[in-house]
């Protein structure tokens, strides 16, 4: 959710952790530490929104819990086949789909392990990946 505090001007203070790790952060620096590779990448319109540059401006909590984080730009997926909702997959064999109303608020999330969706999603995820622009170079 888009913070008033941005849109006001105000930025987080990254040399005091403490009043923005949260315990999402500590699950994914936990999971990195064993190994886990966490990938997020972020499809998007540009000239990007004013949510998608809070957006970007708050990926840096992610970077610092050990997300590998990249963004495609709309216009550079034509040629790809992209399922219609957001997922994550796991451990090679579970995927987490995401389905928001039209308001952007999650509406149920379903857990499928058809080793044919999985297989169409990883490779999406895999596509997508490939060209997407790594946080440190993305410039909005």
């Amino acid at each position: 959710m888009l913070s008033k505090a941005w849109r006001r001007g105000e930025r987080i203070n990254w040399q005091d952790r403490a009043s923005w790790w949260h315990p999402y952060d500590q699950t994914i620096a936990d999971a990195v530490g064993r190994g886990v590779v966490i990938r997020r990448a972020r499809i998007v319109s540009e000239p990007v929104s004013e949510y998608i540059r809070w957006e970007h401006s708050v990926t840096r909590e992610l970077l610092e819990a050990g997300e590998q984080v990249g963004w495609l730009p709309r216009r550079r997926t034509m040629d790809l086949s992209l399922p219609g909702n957001d997922f994550w997959l796991f451990d090679g064999r579970l995927a987490r789909v995401h389905h928001f109303d039209g308001d952007g608020a999650l509406v149920d999330d379903e857990f499928a392990q058809d080793p044919a969706l999985f297989k169409h999603l990883s490779a999406a995820s895999d596509a997508v990946w490939e060209r997407a622009v790594p946080h440190e170079q993305y410039r909005i």
